[in-house]
Parts: structure tokens; C-alpha cells; sequence
């Protein structure tokens, strides 16, 4: 599934091409995605200027005067930009066309969605997919001991696992799971541990990792384990930079001890038992 660093590079690639630019057609190809992609745009969209791509965890956000169209892509979604007169390939789900250039949602599990958020019904942060997020991992609220604040606030009295707790995305979005399992081996912090038994140089430390590693994951082009490729088509080098994840019985690239491998939440968790003691 696209996380954060995933959704980022997706956005760097094809707010160059689109910011600033008119739509002149939208073609629902087939919109039965998580939820039915709103026949309106056809009416709404035409004619209209890409104002900004932003993302909010893992949503694209592509403002317009009217509005806000948000993507997700969902567990097999990728978007790229093609010339107009590409051939759609099967899987295509909607087309966003700007003269010669076409946005094309490929999506072949249909879990992705397009969505409307008018600004007549207030704030885009205030959208309810929005509204619950975690903070930003790259935002100002989450720099420095700001971001130990954050966790540290967050996860007390909480008894469910740091990792757990990290990949809800409640305290800080964008920690999915081959990136808990990078940030805990970033901080020394075992999996298992308590969420409410962090100190505050753990969290820290954990806060510092996060924005570390999910910069990595970014200047790598995100992590491609089935389906991800960038918006030119490539797919994503992170896994080759892992630690830990995907390493089990393999040496500790710090200690040499065997990383393990466990299961949390139905994801598996990889750690160095010797570098994260519980």
C-alpha cells in the first residue's frame, strides 16, 4: 500500500506538470472505487485551474477556486502523467485531461477514491477523512523536541505497543509499516514496548527517526514491494536501503546479531534484539 514517503513522490512528480494548469476534461472510466467517484465533477471540473498539490497524510489535495478534488490511492494506485492520446490500459479508472497531458488514476484493486470537498462546506482540514490525522512529520509543529512533545503527549497511558501506536498514524501521520520498523531500529526502541511507558528522550529520539527515515524513504522514491511506481513509472528503492525490515535471521548492520521477525496487529515487525532491548 502507498504510505506517505510513496504519496510524496507521487506529488513531486506531478505538480510540476498540472500546478497552474486547466482542466479541459474529466472521463470516469469506471468509478466504482471505495466510494463512487461524484458524477458532478464532469459538470464541476472543466475549465477550471490547478491552484496547488498538496498532501495531508496520504491524501492528495489538488485545489481549485470552487474547491477540492482529494485522491487517495488506496492498496494498488498509482498516478502518472501521460500524453492525452496514450492509450488507456486496463485497470485505468478515471482521466483527469489537461489539453495534452492526462492524469491517469490506475487502481487495479479499486480501493482508491476521488473525492469533492467544496469550499462552501468549510476548511479542508476540517474534512472528516482529514479532521483525525496525526500531525505532519515534516511540519513545524513537529520539529525539533516538538516532535518528542507530540508523542510524549500522545502515548501516555496508552498500553497498546510504540509500534502499534506509531502505525494508527493518530500522533504523527506517514509511519506505515516498513517505516515503524526503520524509525524504532533509528531509535533504539524495542516494538513491543508500551506506548505509555516511553520516556521522554525515547520519544525524542523516535521523533527524530520518524523525519529521518521517512526523508530517506522519500530521496529514494518511496518503497515498492507489489505494485508502486513513481509517476514516471519507476519503482521505489527504499527496500534496498533497509535495516531491519525484511531482514529476518540476517546480520544486524550495527551489531551482526540476527534481526528477528514478529508479528503485530497481522503486519510483520522486524527488530535487532540486541540494538532495541526491551
Amino acid at each position: 500500500m502507498p504510505e506517505l514517503p510513496e504519496v510524496e513522490v507521487t506529488r513531486l512528480g506531478i505538480a510540476p506538470h498540472l500546478q497552474g494548469r486547466l482542466i479541459s476534461a474529466i472521463k470516469i472510466i469506471d468509478g466504482r472505487l471505495r466510494w463512487p467517484v461524484p458524477k458532478a465533477l464532469l459538470k464541476i471540473l472543466p475549465g477550471k485551474k490547478v491552484k496547488a498539490i498538496e498532501r495531508r497524510g496520504k491524501y492528495l489535495l489538488f485545489e481549485i477556486d470552487e474547491g477540492y478534488l482529494l485522491i487517495h490511492l488506496g492498496m494498488t494506485g498509482t498516478l502518472r502523467v501521460l500524453p492525452s492520446n496514450e492509450p488507456l490500459k486496463p485497470h485505468d479508472r478515471v482521466a483527469i485531461e489537461f489539453g495534452k497531458l492526462s492524469l491517469r488514476l490506475h487502481d487495479p484493486r479499486k480501493f482508491g477514491a476521488i473525492l469533492w470537498h467544496p469550499k462552501s462546506q468549510g476548511r479542508i482540514e476540517d474534512n472528516p477523512l482529514l479532521q483525525k490525522l496525526g500531525v505532519e512529520p515534516f511540519s513545524s509543529d513537529f520539529a525539533g523536541e516538538l516532535g518528542a512533545q507530540v508523542l510524549y503527549q500522545a502515548s501516555r497511558k496508552r498500553t497498546v505497543a510504540v509500534k502499534q501506536f506509531l502505525l494508527a498514524g493518530q500522533a504523527v501521520v506517514g509511519v506505515g509499516n516498513i517505516y515503524c520498523s526503520e524509525s524504532l531500529f533509528e531509535a533504539g526502541i524495542h516494538p513491543a514496548t508500551p506506548a505509555g511507558k516511553l520516556s521522554r528522550p525515547q520519544c525524542s529520539r523516535l521523533a527524530q527517526a520518524v523525519r529521518v527515515i521517512l526523508k530517506k524513504a522519500i530521496a529514494a522514491g518511496g518503497s515498492s514491494l507489489k505494485d508502486f511506481v513513481n509517476s514516471e513509472g519507476d519503482p521505489g528503492h527504499f527496500m534496498v536501503q533497509t535495516t531491519v525490515y525484511d531482514r529476518k535471521d540476517e546480520p544486524c548492520k550495527v551489531c551482526k546479531t540476527p534481526i528477528r521477525q514478529i508479528v503485530q496487529g497481522q503486519r510483520s515487525t522486524y527488530f535487532c534484539p540486541a540494538c532495541q532491548k526491551r
